[in-house]
């Protein structure tokens, strides 16, 4: 690749023309992309070359394959290769790279054993995998890694074999490397840390590995990927200084001990130092041409941060995140859920980032190489550059400069992008890698060269493309301006004249929350576009059961209101608790118990405290002057005021509001989305905080003014916010990407600078007056009290274990992962029959209902968008709960689907895959319609436990 690279250089510069240039090559094939050879297993067609040979005679360059150089003559200035060619040179470039390191370990020459470093290795590795099942891979580095994934497509039973206590122990922390070991892990590679090799054991074939303090690991085939040598047995032999260990040493220009003999990339030994990653090498590639072209460049080290996809989890390494400073900072985020661990060290003057890790989600690392390489002095919250929707937007393009490197692999500058944007007049990613080949080696500055192009087309006055998903070609602005403009009432009628397919849980969820912020509507007129939340109007727990919130505004109860809810807790036999929101919850609701709880509770004139909805969840309030000897301002008659008025507000995110009677800010109003503090002379207004994980101090909006006025800020406000913030964008995010900033919301809210104030308190006034408490309508209508249910054909809770914690009860803790199954249950092949569960009506439009089978339980979904029906398990693999008939219907590329309401996990409806994480899927069955009768076909009830196997080392309980 290295030796490729510095054949483009020449060309560039013209050197090609008036110099006869030569590439041999010791591969029968010219150059290929080392970094993507695990792609070659996975895809028989894939194919890794950089160019063809005619590019190479296209170009004027001899290209000899098959025939490697043997001997160099430094004083006759010749080189002879393996078939007896003898070519003299003025200047020769070492370009010869590494092999696999071999360790010297009895058995390392038994039939089964490979090197995992050319297209050869791979073949040889596909071929004998034919007669073997097992593999084990020594080396848990980047190399080794993609060589167990390649095992991994060959069918393989594989292991993987570190020394080190943890996978990637030079790019990785204990935190990050037991991320990636878990994500390695599901796919089902085992993973032994740890182990030193003793040597492979075997009688002419491999039987196994020896390892010291354990048991041998039986396999049939070993991959050896632990580490690299570099080639320099062609310098050792011609005289040429090499280093103590290995590598062909060379100066800042990259030549040799003999001036005129270049050696670049990874044979190439610089200060004591291989570089074995791609970027550097094409450094060095471009300082040996820019020195045979007369130009003074030199070579002075790189920077090995790296950012790839391993097994299909995205990990990068950046600066020295093992920095050991004992004062130095750390920003940390390990999300156990999702797979995601982020960490930033940042220099005691919290204005450095020396380095950071991404495991799972490796988009800020355009963003944070620019902190590592540049001097740049990080942000107030850093944080920010590390979490999606915290304080703040990162580093503003604008303050980037000239010669900031966006692409370390190619060298190029954000000036070089702007340029090429500006002049080449550029519209997409894909035209600006091709113009400027910024983004085309590792790829881990796309997200930035993204963002340096939506910029500089912003500033061009060009739009770029913000659709909302693939079957809405508008931004969420755009739909709502439409749905407004146009009177648009529903799904159907937006999606028949501006969207195409048949929607998903992006666009649904999205457009539920446009209708219900433009007219405000009984929410579950709308119910099959909604997320399992809004549908049943409760936020769905860790069981499958759902929460009920009643609004307690300002923090204010009734003694009888108090006593009613603790009736209803102990009948239902819920877990209660106040939340942080100054509310009583109730925890462990059934489905079929929702309305039942809630009828209850209405009678006492307690409402939904939509604690499930994107929208306004409470205005938190101190005692004020009500009772506090130094209350200034009656915060909690404002506060319950408040809450009241846009109680039934949708917004694109929750809403928190805040009011304090004095400035020691007991309600904490400050790191609310709205927050006022009383004054002497009134009320100041502070708008866009963040008291989430990685709080946001709001910004203030206007000094000592008086409640009414405070009022019609705030109407003005969260309007213009519901108007033009993007997809669930909260409105710390939303104002800190606000062009202008809280100086634009201050022109355009206070001083009307764009004339729609007035337009802006009608709506928000249209949305006041159609309020309505969603519970007190939904118990009153018993056609929607039916849809409380779990079995759409049985009576009956979906039963849910539990555990007894400090005298109430909560769910069983989840484990951290749970497995699919190793091996696919054959039960499709067994007896299936054609089983009646019910009616049609039982099973409402675009959504799904669950049906009872013996003991299991089974989804069937009416696609009535596609005039189709379909059938699977009710059980999410993901974190077996019985939920997937409350997920929301949609198609991704025509391929119908059911996103599940609890981690969002999306499956084929046709064939069961799973559509954004592979390691999980599920299974679908037929479905016929009979009259009115609906029909599964189902295996036999006593096969259904093997078929929906949860945990392989256990016998199925799930449906218990």
């Amino acid at each position: 690749m290295v030796g490729h690279r510095f054949c483009e250089e020449l060309i560039e510069r013209g050197l090609v023309e008036n110099n006869q240039v030569i590439v041999f090559g010791g591969e029968p094939r010219p150059a290929y992309d080392r970094v993507q050879l695990s792609t070659w297993f996975a895809e028989e067609s894939v194919d890794l070359s950089l160019q063809d040979e005619a590019w190479y005679q296209d170009n004027g360059i001899e290209l000899s394959l098959g025939d490697p150089v043997i001997a160099i003559d430094r004083e006759a200035r010749t080189i002879r290769t393996a078939g007896g060619r003898s070519q003299a040179y003025d200047r020769l470039v070492l370009a010869t790279g590494s092999s696999a390191f071999m360790p010297p370990m009895p058995g390392m020459d038994l039939t089964g054993v490979f090197a995992y470093r050319t297209i050869d290795d791979l073949e040889a590795i596909a071929a004998y995998s034919q007669k073997v099942s097992t593999v084990a891979v020594i080396g848990g580095g980047l190399l080794g890694l993609e060589a167990a994934k390649a095992c991994l497509d060959l069918n393989l039973t594989t292991s993987v074999v570190e020394m080190a206590p943890r996978l990637m122990p030079r790019q990785l922390d204990d935190k990050g490397a037991t991320v990636l070991t878990e994500a390695i892990q599901r796919l089902g590679i085992e993973v032994l840390t740890g182990v030193a090799t003793t040597g492979i054991e075997g009688n002419g074939g491999v039987t196994g590995i020896g390892c010291r303090d354990r048991d041998p690991v039986q396999v049939e085939m070993v991959v050896v990927s632990a580490g690299i040598v570099p080639n320099d047995k062609l310098a050792r032999n011609c005289g040429l200084a090499v280093g103590e260990r290995a590598g062909i040493v060379v100066n800042g220009t990259m030549q040799t001990s003999d001036p005129a003999i270049y050696a670049i990339g990874e044979c190439a030994l610089f200060e004591g130092m291989i570089y074995g990653l791609v970027a550097p090498g094409y450094q060095m590639a471009r300082v040996a041409a820019a020195s045979l072209d007369g130009e003074d460049q030199e070579f002075s080290g790189f920077d090995m941060s790296t950012k790839l996809k391993l097994l299909g989890l995205d990990v990068a390494s950046l600066g020295n995140p093992f920095d050991d400073n004992p004062d130095n900072r750390v920003v940390e985020v390990h999300d156990t859920v999702t797979g995601i661990y982020k960490k930033m060290v940042i220099d005691p003057s919290g204005q450095k980032l020396l380095g950071a890790i991404l495991v799972g989600d490796a988009e800020p690392y355009g963003m944070l190489s620019l902190y590592v390489k540049g001097n740049k002095v990080l942000p107030e919250q850093p944080q920010s550059l590390i979490v999606k929707g915290g304080a703040g937007s990162g580093m503003a393009i604008d303050a980037l400069e000239e010669e900031d490197i966006i692409c370390s692999c190619n060298n190029v500058s954000y000036g070089i992008i702007r340029d090429a944007i500006e002049e080449q007049e550029l519209r997409t990613v894909e035209e600006i890698q091709k113009c400027t080949k910024a983004g085309t080696g590792c790829g881990g500055c796309l997200p930035m060269v993204k963002a340096v192009l939506k910029h500089e087309l912003a500033k061009a006055g060009i739009e770029m493309d913000n659709s909302l998903c693939e079957h809405f070609r508008y931004s969420r602005q755009d739909l709502l301006h439409i749905v407004k403009t146009k009177q648009i009432r529903s799904f159907d009628e937006l999606l028949a004249q501006y969207g195409n397919g048949n929607g998903c849980a992006v666009c649904k969820t999205q457009i539920a929350s446009i209708l219900a912020s433009t007219w405000n509507h009984y929410i579950l007129d709308h119910d099959m576009l909604q997320d399992t939340n809004d549908r049943f109007l409760g936020n769905i727990q860790r069981n499958g059961t759902y929460s009920v919130i009643p609004r307690s505004p300002g923090g204010e109860l009734t003694p009888e209101q108090l006593i009613l809810m603790g009736e209803v807790a102990r009948e239902y036999n819920l877990y209660t608790k106040l939340t942080g929101s100054q509310r009583v919850a109730l925890f462990g609701v059934h489905l079929e118990d929702l309305p039942k709880v809630w009828a209850k509770l209405g009678e006492v004139g307690l409402e939904s405290g939509h604690a499930y909805a994107k929208g306004l969840r409470m205005v938190k309030s101190c005692v004020g002057d009500s009772w506090c000897r130094m209350g200034m301002g009656p915060s909690v008659d404002f506060a319950i005021e408040l809450e009241n008025r846009y109680k039934g507000m949708r917004s694109p995110h929750k809403l928190k509001g805040g009011v304090s009677g004095c400035t020691r800010e007991c309600a904490e109003a400050m790191c609310k989305d709205f927050g006022l503090i009383a004054t002497e002379a009134g009320w100041n207004l502070y708008v866009g905080g963040n008291g989430g994980a990685f709080p946001r101090h709001a910004d203030l909006l206007a000094i000592d003014v008086d409640r009414e006025t405070a009022v019609r800020y705030i109407d003005r406000y969260l309007m213009y916010y519901v108007r033009t913030a993007d997809k669930l964008e909260r409105t710390a995010t939303w104002l800190g990407n606000l062009e202008g900033g809280v100086e634009k919301l201050q022109k355009v809210i206070i001083e009307d600078s764009l004339g729609i104030c007035a337009e802006l308190e009608a709506d928000m006034q249209r949305i006041v007056d159609a309020q309505h408490d969603e519970w007190a309508v939904t118990v009153s209508k018993p056609e929607q009290v039916a849809k409380f249910r779990h079995f759409a054909n049985a009576e009956g809770k979906d039963p849910v274990p539990v555990i007894t914690v400090r005298g109430q009860e909560k769910p069983e803790l989840w484990h951290t992962e749970y497995a699919m199954p190793e091996d696919e249950p054959e039960v499709l092949e067994g007896p299936r029959q054609w089983v009646k569960l019910g009616s049609v009506e039982a099973v409402p439009k675009d959504g799904g209902a669950t049906f009872q089978y013996g003991s299991h339980q089974i989804a069937v979904f009416n696609f009535a968008h596609r005039n189709e029906w379909y059938a699977c398990q009710n059980l999410c693999p993901h974190k077996q709960e019985m939920v997937l008939s409350r997920g929301l219907l949609g198609d991704t590329a025509g391929i119908p689907k059911v996103t599940c309401p609890m981690h969002k996990k999306s499956f084929s409806l046709q064939d069961g895959k799973g559509l954004n994480d592979e390691i999980y899927s599920i299974q679908t069955f037929a479905v016929k319609l009979d009259g009115d009768d609906l029909l599964v076909k189902l295996p036999l009830q006593e096969e259904l436990d093997r078929l929906h196997a949860c945990i392989t080392e256990d016998p199925c309980t799930c449906f218990d």
